[in-house]
């Protein structure tokens, strides 16, 4: 039975970053992935596909050039699928052989199979054609991610209804696609099949739009979707599914309305990768709705066994995984390569607009009783904003009342991800308003707009 100084169980963002980690340390690691291809839903069914997807889409349908000039400039008005998952699969597969030589140079053994557990340092791997396999690892790091939720009401054998996984199998584009789920993969697709000229109508069960956002980003982005085509169903729920019939599946809502489409996209969330594991037999301890307890080092109960990214919860993102993943297996093998998360966790969202957080809300610093003061700048009133036509993009910054310290970053807009870094960085250095007074942005670039934030809030103290 070979041995390893670390056995990593899920071949995702988390475990592979954990994996490359312990070869970096020049430990022996065995990677245990159940599908034939690594990378997971990061790589290969979510994160990185979807926002492929979502640019092809801005590309084909000439979305950008009917924003900047008003007509429709693009080369091609009706892609056919395999033009629209061309650039997908190319980035997918490219980043999965990056992955891949990443883990051959630290010399990471991979093993294709089901992993579950013998006993606490004994792994099982079992593959359908190759047989099965015990491997024993003096510490194990659970990184097995999640899947897509199927709900009992939509019948998913049917080819016109899809999870976030077979979205990406699509045979053609729907003309009328209805998403179940306004949450933030719901989101996102319902925006790339509107950008490419489906008729898209949104249904979810709350009356806001992911209402984890501050409210008037919530708003800006609603409405930006709703101009873009997104027709929008809140405090609804589907009551029936009929996919009985050839033709349009036809949707009952629980007010009694029903919507006729030949796309159906339920995106109702996740669950754990974990039923196969056979956890008990490792006596790791497991928590409401089945997530793995972990400790600051994301140790589970038992000492040589660490949790990362889906399996113990929010939030759940490709990039906190990767980082809980390199802290667990830095404790596991007692080297302070990272010792602990960042404090500050900023959210992506890549919608259209695209939207990004990091730090406290209006509505957060309301409940806390904290004073605040708030500084806007329009995308609209900054001159890169204009080149690139982004007339309803919008940056807040939430200062702390007194001392002026940045408490919140809010963007709405083109780049919004990759904005709100600025922001990050300076809440990381617990900065104040006067950062952004000093700092000198190029001109003209969507940077300018915290400089302009800033001098917003002041102003407010001074009236």
């Amino acid at each position: 039975m070979s041995e390893f100084d670390l056995i990593v169980i899920g071949g995702g963002p988390a475990g592979t970053s954990g994996a490359i980690v312990s070869g970096l340390l020049g430990r022996t690691v065995a990677l245990v992935e159940k599908a034939n291809a690594i990378g997971g839903a990061g790589i290969n069914t979510g994160t990185i596909p979807s926002k492929t997807l979502r640019e092809t889409a801005l590309a084909l349908s000439g979305w950008r050039s009917r924003q900047l000039f008003g007509v429709d400039l693009s080369l091609r008005r009706e892609a056919t699928i395999a033009e629209f998952m061309h650039h997908q699969n190319q980035v997918t597969s490219d980043e999965r052989r990056r992955v891949q030589s990443r883990l051959l140079a630290t010399r990471a053994e991979t093993l294709i199979g089901s992993a579950s557990f013998v006993d606490p340092h004994t792994i099982r791997v079992d593959h359908p054609q190759h047989g099965s396999r015990e491997i024993r690892g003096k510490n194990i790091l659970i990184a097995s991610g999640s899947s897509p939720l199927h709900p009992p009401e939509f019948p998913f054998g049917d080819d016109r209804v899809h999870d976030s996984n077979e979205i990406l199998e699509l045979k053609s584009i729907p003309k009328r696609l209805v998403v179940i789920g306004g949450g933030v993969i719901g989101c996102e697709y319902a925006c790339t099949f509107a950008a490419l000229g489906s008729h898209v109508t949104l249904i979810d069960g709350r009356g806001t739009l992911l209402p984890f956002l501050d409210a008037e980003m919530s708003r800006v982005l609603t409405d930006a979707m709703r101009d873009n085509g997104v027709l929008f169903h809140f405090n609804e729920k589907v009551a029936v599914c009929d996919a009985s019939r050839p033709g349009d599946v036809i949707l009952t809502l629980g007010s009694g309305t029903k919507l006729e489409c030949d796309g159906v996209l339920v995106c109702a969330g996740r669950v754990k990768n974990t039923d196969e594991l056979n956890l008990p037999a490792a006596g790791v301890a497991t928590g409401e709705r089945g997530l793995i307890c972990v400790d600051k080092h994301y140790r589970t109960n038992v000492p040589h066994i660490y949790a990362a990214g889906d399996v113990i919860g929010a939030p759940a993102l490709a990039a906190t995984g990767m980082e809980q993943a390199r802290i667990a297996v830095s404790h596991a093998l007692d080297f302070n390569m990272k010792a602990d998360l960042a404090p500050l966790l900023p959210s992506g969202i890549y919608t259209i607009p695209e939207a990004s957080m990091v730090g406290e809300t209006e509505e957060s610093l309301n409940a806390k009783g904290i004073p605040y003061v708030a500084g806007r700048a329009p995308y609209d009133h900054n001159v890169r904003g204009k080149i690139i036509g982004d007339h309803t993009g919008l940056l807040k910054l939430l200062f702390r009342a007194g001392d002026m310290k940045l408490l919140g970053v809010h963007v709405v807009g083109e780049l919004a991800t990759e904005v709100v870094h600025i922001g990050l960085m300076a809440m990381l250095t617990e900065s104040a308003v006067d950062v952004f007074n000093r700092a000198c942005f190029n001109y003209p670039t969507l940077g300018d707009l915290y400089k302009y934030a800033a001098y917003d809030a002041i102003l407010k103290t001074r009236t």
